[in-house]
């Protein structure tokens, strides 16, 4: 089934759908990823936008219900250059297009997806349409032009649990107060701005008892909990267009211990008083080089975001630099030298990526001890 997609720009490139027909829009951005594809279409980061795919064959070895890091998929269509329709793995349940239409999301393949990566590259992020319906270029990039971008908008209220819960071996189970969440030594909040449940796998391993709250909870209501630390996880969209957030975060430093992670990280940027601003093509793939400028080590790592922290709107007697990128030089990570409060850009819990910056959550554990 032929399909266009069409960018604000005047851009128009072709493919076919492997879902069935249908009509979409959102900003098209590119993954370096070469596998991982079931966690890359989970991560509620990339609400609001068109996956395409760097790595030529996608669909291989399936899909399966362990892999799933949120509970839909969260892109708004899913671009790759050749579907594999016959996946070959032990762990497979299923196969890619039957898990993209079980939630109407469109899959498109035989797109000169290299073409497609260039032009993103040069141009920068784009507002895109794809569509097996209207197959006029000229309609499409009038649809896209018109169709809503990310600066300024509230996407973590779309992705964000509408009810607290307790993380559990078995999952997330409905509850407060750490009522159904599973045993631990160490007591966290976690505020879902969109979080991927690896996150939260990896805090449990470290004998904490998690508690999950929406990104609307007040402060008092944290506080109530009394834990032992606070955790602020990914999301997507533009930091600066979340409401209400930065206010609770900014009351709370003065009280416990933070970890943030990409839109966390973002957050409590603004929270410090910093500002944020839209990267050209963001940065989206598990292979990204970052330096630990605290041990001089390099990390390769799995990275998903369109804004980054202005490091020169940061008080520097306050907020140290500890991470960079050695792609394009952007603040990676950053520690704050009054309140307990660290967080980085990238995404140390992978799932899919890289193991190299697992060591964060043992440095926020370390930190519980020191306060």
């Amino acid at each position: 089934m032929k399909a266009l997609i069409a960018l604000e720009d005047g851009a128009v490139f072709e493919g076919e759908s492997f879902t069935g027909p249908g009509e979409t829009s959102g900003e098209i951005v590119f993954n370096t990823s070469m596998s991982g594809y079931q966690e890359v279409l989970t991560d509620p980061s990339y609400k609001g936008q068109i996956v395409t795919m760097t790595y030529p064959l996608i669909g291989n070895y399936g899909v399966n219900p362990d892999d799933n890091e949120s509970a839909a998929i969260q892109p708004q269509a899913f671009i790759v250059k050749e579907y594999n329709a016959i996946p070959s793995n032990f762990r497979a349940t299923g196969n890619l297009a039957d898990f993209l239409m079980a939630e109407n999301i469109l899959g498109i393949q035989n797109v000169d997806t290299r073409a497609l990566t260039r032009h993103i590259r040069r141009a920068g992020a784009l507002r895109g349409v794809i569509s097996t319906e209207d197959l006029d270029p000229a309609s499409l990039v009038a649809k896209a032009k018109n169709s809503p971008g990310l600066v300024g908008r509230d996407l973590v209220k779309e992705v964000s649990c509408k009810e607290p819960y307790g993380w559990t071996a078995q999952g997330p189970v409905p509850g407060t107060h750490f009522s159904t969440a599973g045993a631990g030594r160490h007591k966290i909040v976690a505020f879902d701005f969109g979080l991927k449940y690896n996150q939260l796998r990896l805090l449990a391993e470290r004998d904490c008892s998690v508690q999950v709250v929406p990104a609307t909870t007040s402060a008092q209501d944290v506080l109530a909990m009394n834990p032992d630390g606070i955790f602020l996880s990914n999301g997507p969209g533009d930091p600066a267009g979340v409401e209400g957030v930065v206010e609770t975060i900014r009351e709370l430093l003065h009280h416990k211990p933070f970890f943030g992670i990409c839109l966390g990280h973002q957050i409590l940027g603004l929270a410090y008083g910093g500002t944020t601003y839209k990267l050209k093509f963001g940065h989206h793939g598990s292979n990204q080089p970052v330096r630990d400028l605290i041990t001089g080590k390099i990390e390769v790592t799995a990275q998903n975001h369109g804004f980054c922290v202005d490091f020169d709107s940061l008080n520097k007697d306050e907020v140290k630099l500890t991470h960079i990128n050695l792609n394009d030089g952007s603040l990676e990570g950053m520690a704050h030298t009054k309140f307990t409060s660290f967080s980085v850009q990238y995404h140390p819990e992978n799932a899919p990526g890289p193991h190299d910056s697992i060591y964060l959550f043992d440095r926020f554990i370390d930190s519980l001890a020191a306060r």
